[in-house]
């Protein structure tokens, strides 16, 4: 004949409870004695714990009635009231739904028991002095002595003491309602790369955040860490690393929040005798998501242009930058065309090394470098209708090297030299030029070989005539 509250008037109740009252089938709390005295009560102590009922604890909230047994019946009651029938204060009722949601499942003895104090105190205790708390009243009208029982509790079960106190300030800063938002990270998301969103459980209406409330995350698009975390202790908001996996990663968060009113089950065919019962399940559950988009991450391309037959990098070499299909611009990260001041894909220059870089490009993506016009010296294979140009596949956080090559020019050299004219060269699509240096002493060779070949021609000339 222990255990906790009584709600509802003395009309449901049936005839006293005498000293052979079943003590029913306790769950997890403790036993503090000696009993709070009242006319017909003879325990030698009071239950302040759980009942096991169906196979699950629950919580009495009719003090002094019969406690249940294990297969006794229940169905679903009138809205939980205090023991005289009086409607509770709305937050005396969140504070009892907030403890049942977050204590009715605990193993722990000493919480068990500091549960069912609080709910005593909440819906049939009385301070000192009060006239209910006389002991010729009987169970229908006696009080419960809240400071007497803390005051066990102290003496007999000191942790379960110290437990009151705590759930008593949890049910204070944590008791519904609940608001529950999220919020994914404002920055550019790339695929592979983990970032932060946000999770705010907090008072409705409020800025003010609830410690300690489980949080289910089921993510698409995306994989986080562990997909059940808890808001943290010192009110920060809750942070958590979700790494995107395909293009629109969302975040949806699942928790359970106390009730308005406490769900309060009755005895099925009684007659009254039997204590009401609590326990959670009769939460409200919250959800919130967010959504954002997410691409692969940018790559870059890396551009060589040499001498085909020495290898060296040419440099000032213009290199257009286009699409797969030569024409079209190649894409950059943000979705933009990658154009030009003049609105034309992009032309880079190839610097002193002979290289050019452009990054941040979008991946995967095919793209081609096609070459504006040959540099001073590689003109001769050149041919503007259809220029030389490389392409390639760009990949996520990766940088395409590519190489284009240029021939150089075919120098040329002197074949034949008719008298008295200008060098020949053999036929050739360039020219190459001959130093003036040279060409003087090739010429001057050539007057002294004529010149010698006048005088013996003078000499002929002479002896024939003698």
């Amino acid at each position: 004949m222990t255990g906790i509250t009584m709600l509802a008037g003395a009309a449901m109740l049936a005839a006293p409870i005498t000293a052979s009252a079943n003590t029913g089938s306790r769950g997890v709390g403790q036993e503090v004695t000696p009993a709070q005295p009242y006319h017909g009560n003879q325990d030698p102590s009071d239950w302040l714990g759980s009942y096991v009922v169906g196979g699950k604890d629950v919580y009495c909230v009719r003090f002094a009635l019969n406690a249940p047994d294990s297969d006794t019946q229940y169905k679903p009651g009138e809205p939980l009231k205090d023991k005289w029938g009086k409607d509770l204060d709305p937050v005396v009722a969140a504070k009892i739904s907030y403890l049942l949601l977050r204590y009715a499942g605990t193993k722990d003895a000493d919480q068990a028991a500091a549960l069912a104090h609080l709910l005593h105190s909440y819906t049939s205790g009385v301070p000192a002095g009060d006239p209910r708390l006389d002991p010729a009243n009987d169970f229908n009208h006696i009080g419960y002595d809240i400071a007497g029982h803390l005051d066990k509790l102290k003496a007999q079960h000191p942790k379960a003491a110290d437990a009151v106190m705590a759930e008593e300030a949890d049910a204070t800063a944590n008791q519904g309602p609940w608001d529950v938002a999220v919020t994914a990270p404002t920055g550019a998301q790339i695929i592979g790369t983990p970032d932060k969103w946000t999770v705010k459980v907090t008072h409705a209406g409020t800025d003010k955040a609830i410690t300690g409330a489980p949080v289910k995350l089921t993510v698409t698009d995306g994989t986080v860490d562990k997909d059940t975390v808890t808001t943290p202790a010192d009110g920060s908001p809750l942070v958590v690393n979700v790494t995107p996996t395909g293009p629109k990663p969302t975040v949806k968060v699942d928790l359970s929040a106390p009730a308005d009113q406490p769900v309060v089950q009755a005895p099925v065919n009684t007659g009254g005798a039997i204590q009401w019962i609590v326990s959670t399940g009769g939460e409200k559950a919250l959800t919130a998501n967010a959504t954002t988009t997410a691409k692969t991450a940018p790559g870059a391309v890396k551009v060589t242009k040499v001498d085909s037959k020495t290898n060296a990098g040419l440099a000032g070499v213009q290199l257009r930058i286009t699409a797969k299909d030569k024409t079209a611009a190649a894409v950059k990260q943000d979705g933009t065309a990658l154009n030009g001041t003049d609105g034309k894909p992009l032309v880079v220059t190839t610097g002193a090394d002979g290289t050019a870089t452009v990054d941040n490009l979008q991946t995967p993506q095919d793209i081609c470098l096609i070459e504006v016009a040959a540099p001073s010296g590689y003109d001769e294979n050149f041919d503007a209708s259809s220029p030389p140009s490389v392409c390639g596949s760009i990949e996520p956080g990766k940088t395409l090297a590519l190489q284009l090559a240029n021939t150089p020019n075919k120098p040329t050299v002197p074949v034949k030299i008719p008298a008295g004219g200008s060098p020949m060269v053999a036929d050739a699509a360039t020219v190459t030029e001959i130093d003036p240096g040279a060409l003087a002493g090739i010429g001057g060779l050539l007057v002294i070989a004529l010149g010698g070949v006048g005088f013996l021609l003078r000499r002929r000339r002479i002896a024939s005539r003698g």
